[in-house]
């Protein structure tokens, strides 16, 4: 196994070494937050696809998983979370409507689009807005509320099918990402639905495994 000190490579310089580890090796969790920890790149299972995650509070961790995914840096990148406690780590306001659908749909496929705080970096909340969600699976709740909120983006190349397996994960991210949990075949295959809880307007910027009825209806009497 790779010592975590050497996750200081910047991608793009030269392939690095991706390890791959059952979710459920009693040394996964421990493992993962270390990568992590020392700046390094983790995909993991989620409910949806399997994502891919750098600690979001530091401008050089996050610009990795756009190298990784050769991703256009001008695209924002979400937020998952693990407790509503981490809330204000990431959000400047939670809006009553955002409240709204996260007690309806949390922990679930659902992405919400809310004002980011004043302390991510510019690459994750681009036009001041941050895309939150809590995932409903139980490893990635784990590591979450072990580590802390993270910058997720899907563990795929940009512009290529979602990874649904850790086997997919490596076909396209293989040395150029630090640790892949495999823990087997998401129970999903689609990206979480993402509302905009800013605009005056509810307005669904991305069609999911919600459905806009069951988002209007647990709106339904909530104020904007």
């Amino acid at each position: 196994m790779a010592h975590a000190g050497r996750f200081t490579d910047h991608l793009g310089d030269e392939p690095v070494k991706t390890e791959l580890i059952r979710a459920d090796h009693p040394i996964a969790l421990r493992h993962a937050v270390d990568v992590l920890n020392h700046g390094g790149l983790v995909a993991f299972p989620t409910d949806t696809v399997y994502g891919l995650a750098a600690l979001p509070f530091q401008t050089e961790t996050v610009e990795r998983l756009f190298i990784a995914k050769g991703r256009n840096s001008d695209r924002a990148i979400a937020l998952l979370i693990g407790a509503i406690q981490d809330l204000p780590k990431v959000t400047a306001n939670f809006p009553l409507r955002a409240t709204r659908l996260a007690e309806r749909f949390w922990p679930g496929p659902l992405t919400l689009i809310v004002a980011g705080s004043l302390t991510l970096p510019e690459m994750i909340s681009p036009n001041a807005t941050v895309g939150v969600r809590m995932p409903d699976h139980a490893f990635a709740l784990e590591l979450l509320r072990k580590i802390g909120p993270l910058a997720v983006t899907s563990a795929n190349l940009s512009g290529h099918e979602n990874a649904l397996t850790a086997q997919e994960v490596l076909a396209q991210l293989d040395g150029r990402i630090h640790l892949v949990l495999d823990g087997g075949r998401t129970p999903g295959s689609l990206p979480s639905t993402v509302v905009d809880c800013i605009s005056t307007e509810m307005a669904i910027l991305r069609a999911g495994p919600i459905s806009e009825s069951d988002i209007r209806l647990a709106l339904a009497g909530a104020a904007a």
